[in-house]
């Protein structure tokens, strides 16, 4: 058979140097035949191998049998109908390239994001430890979010995944994202959503976060995971691009190096929308809901009557509190960052939320207040005893009216 390169040298003899069919026979060594199909023909030449019998040939009438009746039918149950007794890869083949002449072809749908229409939330449990305040390593959740439109994503690391901090978060992380979108889509997280014969209901401190922000809420089936395939994608592009090659000192400085990087990251060529995430947040943004005037307080609020032990306990955590306010009712706020405890409006305690779990943490000013006030006590009572007298009941005072008198 001629090969393309001859094929390609006889038309450039021919078309190109006008030379005849006889010189390119003697210069190349081929029939007069061959030269002028060369000629005659646009097409390099192409070799065909003429195709090999298949030992699934002589099966595949009762192989379409099968797949008109049970088009989704196993490859290794019509192995065992048609008494197949080769290798599967043969058969598993043939199956393949048949099995769509009778299955209805289901095409997959492009999903497309109108501007501040919604958002996707999740939370994500780096691989990696950090450091807390008493020397321990944990690996605290991050709320991650990802605006449909602009695909811009934030994210901050809480310290637990009940309701009150996850709300603060995503308070937080709406404040970055510089509006409130249409609709948020969640997955099955317990602190937000409880599931009773099926159906989604979301918790009260959720609707009452939701319900103050004017927001809709998309509440996704268990195990199904693509249906926020966005924020998925994110949690995996954060573990690796951001982790990688990373240490932390703590989970403020975990934030702090989150907060730099999404900076850099929402500044990239999006791989699916060819521009920058932040070139589309001013469109996103203008579609957006804004904030209402008076901004939902997710903090958790407690209510005590502070006992002699003046320490309140959050959690698993203990916070001192000014010994004044000892026997009085007074207010505790949690949020992610801090823990403030007031009483009639005035601060009595104020200290950074800790992270580590079982910790007593103590104010020196609140200590020393305390000694005070157990020395002025003490003081009260042994003047007492020294200068204080008792009255006694004169005993005579009864025979008199007994009349023994």
């Amino acid at each position: 058979m001629l090969k393309v390169e001859d094929w390609a040298e006889i038309r450039r003899l021919c078309r190109a140097e006008g030379v005849s069919i006889k010189e390119i026979v003697r210069r190349m060594g081929v029939s007069r035949n061959t030269v002028r199909g060369a000629v005659r023909s646009d097409s390099p030449p192409e070799f065909e191998r003429k195709p090999r019998l298949s030992a699934a040939d002589s099966f595949e009438t009762e192989i379409r049998r099968l797949l008109s009746e049970h088009p989704r039918m196993p490859t290794t149950v019509i192995a065992e109908r048609i008494g197949w007794s080769r290798g599967m890869t043969i058969l598993k083949d043939r199956v393949r390239e048949l099995r769509p002449l009778f299955v209805p072809p289901d095409p997959c749908g492009r999903t497309e994001y109108q501007p501040g229409e919604l958002a996707q939330w999740d939370l994500w449990f780096p691989p990696t430890p950090v450091p807390l305040e008493d020397g321990s390593l944990a690996k605290p959740p991050v709320l991650v979010g990802v605006s449909g439109y602009s695909r811009v994503m934030v994210g901050e690391m809480i310290p637990t995944r009940e309701a009150h901090d996850i709300l603060s978060a995503h308070l937080l992380c709406l404040g970055q994202l510089g509006g409130v979108p249409r609709k948020g889509v969640y997955d099955n997280e317990a602190a937000l959503v409880s599931r009773h014969g099926g159906k989604a209901t979301l918790t009260e401190p959720f609707q009452r976060f939701r319900g103050t922000l004017g927001m809709g809420v998309v509440i996704c089936r268990p195990g199904d995971p693509e249906a926020k395939g966005l924020v998925e994608r994110a949690n995996g592009y954060l573990e690796q691009s951001f982790l990688p090659g990373r240490r932390f000192s703590s989970p403020a400085d975990f934030n702090s190096q989150l907060g730099a990087w999404l900076e850099l990251a929402n500044n990239r060529i999006h791989a699916t929308l060819r521009c920058r995430p932040r070139d589309r947040l001013t469109e996103d943004r203008k579609a957006m809901m804004t904030f209402p005037p008076v901004l939902p307080d997710p903090a958790l609020r407690l209510g005590l009557r502070l006992p002699r032990d003046h320490w309140v306990r959050v959690g698993t955590c203990d916070y001192s509190v000014h010994p004044k306010a000892i026997g009085r009712r007074a207010e505790v706020r949690v949020d992610p960052v801090e823990v403030v405890i007031t009483l009639a409006g005035e601060v009595v305690g104020r200290h950074r939320r800790s992270f580590a779990k079982h910790r007593t943490l103590t104010d020196s000013d609140h200590v020393s207040a305390a000694k005070l006030m157990r020395m002025a006590g003490s003081t009260q009572s042994s003047m007492g005893s020294k200068d204080d007298e008792v009255e006694q009941r004169d005993l005579a005072v009864y025979d008199r009216v007994l009349g023994v008198v």
